[in-house]
């Protein structure tokens, strides 16, 4: 299996990262790295482990074997003990790093009872300590980014699909992550809604540099945001490249047996 690196530091490192579901095995002794400011995206078949990548970043999930670094440093594991020996992290160790990750998931995961500004504002009021006018600030400014700026006072229910997903785009980025994690965003979405969330995501990749790890299987935004491209299959990595290699002329049969079955 191919060890991707990057040159220079490394934002994400994930070390002969294994997972497993009883006896399926996800991913398998996956060696990845990701560059600061890299935009990524994993393309292949459904439940070849590219989502599963995503929930251990946000630690929705705990690897079986290896380690997952974020900049430099163990992420899914502390030092523990005199000699410094890695142990599993815990909530207390998690806490403060998992702050550095956002994502953005399939499902919009809105709160109905609350405007489209206190979605926004709900977290940064209560996991950073912003009060109240700083919130509010910081999302209006993000509302404007994603073309929400008059529907501050609406609820999630009053929106369209497209509506919703980028208020939660908004969402994510309000807590300035230093890593955006965007698993399928479109999926959910009428046809008709998909151009509006992506014009948004080319938007966020040109404005920052935040670093943007992707899995979908829109391959024009791929091609169009996407340092690199990473071919999974069966919890591997089968080949990687810049979009226009990739895409255009991969290397091995299966990825464009699996361009195919999606164009």
């Amino acid at each position: 299996m191919p060890i991707e690196t990057v040159p220079g530091p490394e934002k994400v490192r994930f070390d002969r990262v294994t997972k497993r579901f009883g006896d399926q095995t996800v991913l398998d002794g996956l060696d990845l790295a990701v560059a600061p400011g890299e935009r990524v995206t994993l393309i292949g078949p459904s439940g070849s482990g590219k989502t599963t990548i995503l929930r251990l970043l946000m630690t929705l999930e705990r690897v079986t074997d290896g380690v997952v670094h974020v900049d430099g440093e163990p992420f899914s594991h502390m030092p523990s003990g005199p000699g410094g020996k890695l142990v599993p992290a815990d909530e207390r160790y998690l806490a403060p790093r998992r702050r550095r990750v956002g994502m953005v998931f399939q499902q919009f995961n809105l709160f109905p009872h609350l405007s489209v500004l206190a979605n926004v504002t709900e977290a940064p009021r209560h996991v950073l300590g912003l009060d109240a006018d700083e919130a509010a600030a910081r999302a209006r400014d993000l509302l404007g980014l994603v073309g929400l700026a008059d529907k501050e006072d609406a609820h999630p229910t009053r929106l369209s699909g497209g509506q919703q997903q980028r208020v939660a785009i908004a969402r994510a980025l309000a807590m300035r992550p230093e890593l955006l994690l965007l698993d399928e965003v479109t999926s959910a979405l009428d046809p008709e809604l998909v151009a509006e969330v992506l014009d948004v995501l080319r938007d966020v990749a040109a404005g920052t540099d935040i670093t943007m790890l992707c899995v979908t299987h829109e391959m024009a935004f791929a091609r169009d945001v996407s340092d690199r491209l990473l071919m999974f299959d069966r919890g591997r990595v089968l080949e990687s490249g810049p979009p226009g290699k990739l895409l255009d002329a991969p290397e091995h049969e299966r990825t464009r047996e699996f361009l195919r079955s999606i164009r």
